[in-house]
């Protein structure tokens, strides 16, 4: 039961509700240890077009084979999620602003290039939007903002063309010793 209630049943990915409750927990962590963390949302660019022209079977096709990527993608600690029909999310623990940009184009190099089939001798090609936020170190923040932070990335992304990255910068969070120590449990 428990896996049934945390588990997409299509992708076999954590599903929203794993994915909060993910992301509550660290959010806990960063605030406490301080640790940098980055948060991408994932969305298959025109994928109605994808339902439209070969059929929902074939889009349940591309979103396993998505997910497939996904996972291939990032290391065992990070969470891959489907948050959405069409829509996925990524957090990754202690993921340092200078390796985030180049995890995001990794995921979206590996979705482009890889050829979905769906029939005997139909291949077709996906592309991906990815928006990304890190989460401020040593701050108590709330999964609610974090995803709207990087939903607002996510969506330049697909106003800039899509098939793209956009993360928002690293915040930088200077906190002393002192309210470090206040902010832990």
């Amino acid at each position: 039961l428990c896996e049934l209630s945390s588990r997409d049943p299509l992708t076999g990915l954590a599903n929203r509700r794993e994915f909060e409750l993910a992301l509550a927990s660290e959010i806990d962590r960063v605030a406490r240890a301080g640790e940098p963390a980055l948060m991408l949302m994932i969305d298959i660019d025109h994928f109605k077009k994808v339902n439209d022209q070969h059929g929902h079977a074939a889009g349940d096709l591309v979103l396993k084979a998505v997910a497939k990527a996904l996972l291939e993608c990032v290391r065992p600690m990070d969470m891959v999620a489907r948050v959405g029909g069409e829509e996925f999310a990524i957090v990754m623990p202690n993921c340092p602003a200078a390796f985030g940009e180049a995890v995001a184009e990794r995921v979206r190099r590996r979705v482009e290039s890889m050829p979905v089939s769906i029939g005997l001798s139909q291949q077709i090609h996906v592309s991906v939007s990815i928006g990304g936020a890190f989460a401020p170190q040593w701050v108590r923040s709330s999964p609610a903002l974090w995803i709207e932070r990087a939903d607002i990335q996510l969506y330049r992304a697909k106003a800039q063309g899509r098939n793209r990255v956009c993360l928002e910068p690293a915040a930088v969070s200077v906190v002393s010793a002192r309210n470090r120590s206040r902010n832990s449990p």
